[in-house]
């Protein structure tokens, strides 16, 4: 196949904020007029496959987008709302670029600072829309995902030939990269027919196919996976560190305790059943399992997410938990006994005493 001097395809940007703890999708939808969204699926997609509860999609106006090598264009947009809380901005960018001015491109979308900014001012507004169908809101200036797919038409480019420039473009990468390097980001890669290709890495995606929404649904979703996992694990570290900061001063304390032990096995077991849910809700809005071709597309993405680490970190600070709350609780109840002890104790003296006067 002879090697065409201009590619042409379109880039699909998601970049996935949290927003608090949980949405009300019901009421966010009369908010906002957004529709129930199912997940879209062709013949290789089995009927298995959907969202519980199926999430809000919103389409926008389109966004005005600036990106290197490309004329300043009105992008397609359009906004995924789950119900933990997660929502996804998705943005359809076409491109007609040379091979090297591609590899220009992705290079520049290794900071995507700027698309982060953007996309957040775009979002604003609306979120103030939502504000009374979320609960307990909260946006935080740092925690964000953004994911990157080049999507090409058949027959753009041969997986062997162009090696080289695949690599690239899944490390945003412009410049020569090591035969090793190459190697490491073409290794995980899956076709369903001889004419598609989707290869995956931890920054972007080469998506080769024309129809394929399902599949970008897949990615968008293993993206927004990773966000909540991020946030999970991040929010489990800072009530761990709050939980320690209350304990400690029973700690050099321990006759206050038995007034105090209530705050702090209060607030850990809130944190334990509150990491839990968002946890599970996270797991099961959509399972992609088994052996069909869009779950195999999650498990290539989950790998190079990392996922299975996130999950294993998660349920080890979960135990951390378990066993700290225990501390606490056994803790609360030693000094109780030990109070109520010297209660009885003090009170048959009161009794020996009285005794003795009387006599």
């Amino acid at each position: 196949m002879a090697d065409s001097p201009v590619l042409t395809g379109i880039l699909h940007i998601f970049v996935a904020f949290d927003w608090g703890d949980e949405i009300i999708l019901d009421q966010a939808a009369q908010l906002v007029g957004a529709a129930r969204h199912e997940f879209p699926r062709r013949r290789r997609t089995p009927t298995s496959f959907s969202y519980r509860p199926a999430p809000l999609r919103l389409p926008l106006e389109p966004i005005p987008v600036q990106l290197d090598g490309l004329e300043k264009t009105a992008a397609a947009a359009e906004l995924t709302l789950f119900d933990f809380a997660a929502v996804s901005l998705a943005l359809q960018v076409p491109f007609s670029l040379e091979r090297e001015r591609l590899l220009a491109l992705a290079a520049s979308l290794a900071d995507p600072s700027a698309l982060q900014r953007a996309a957040r001012n775009v979002l604003e507004p609306l979120h103030r829309q939502l504000i009374a169908a979320i609960v307990d809101p909260a946006w935080t200036d740092d925690l964000s995902e953004e994911y990157f797919v080049f999507q090409l038409a058949p027959h753009s480019l041969d997986p062997e030939c162009d090696a080289a420039l695949l690599g690239g473009l899944v490390h945003l990468e412009s410049g020569p990269i090591s035969a090793q390097e190459i190697q490491e980001a073409l290794k995980l890669r899956l076709s369903y027919s001889p004419d598609d290709l989707f290869l995956p890495d931890w920054a972007a995606a080469v998506l080769i196919d024309k129809e394929c929404e399902e599949t970008l649904e897949a990615i968008e979703f293993a993206n927004l996976q990773l966000l909540e996992f991020r946030h999970i694990d991040t929010r489990l570290d800072d009530r761990l560190a709050a939980a320690s900061r209350t304990i400690a001063p029973l700690k050099r304390r321990p006759l206050a305790f038995w007034r105090s032990h209530a705050r702090p096995l209060r607030a850990l077991g809130e944190l334990k059943v509150e990491a839990n849910a968002l946890f599970e809700r996270t797991e099961n809005v959509l399972k992609l399992v088994g052996d069909p071709y869009l779950a195999r597309v999650y498990r290539l993405l989950a790998q190079r997410f990392h996922l299975q680490t996130w999950e294993e970190n998660i349920r080890r600070k979960l135990e951390v938990i378990e066993g700290v709350y225990q501390v606490v609780a056994d803790q609360a109840s030693h000094f109780r006994t030990e109070f109520l002890e010297i209660v009885v104790v003090l009170l048959i003296l009161i009794e020996i005493v009285l005794a003795l006067v009387r006599h």
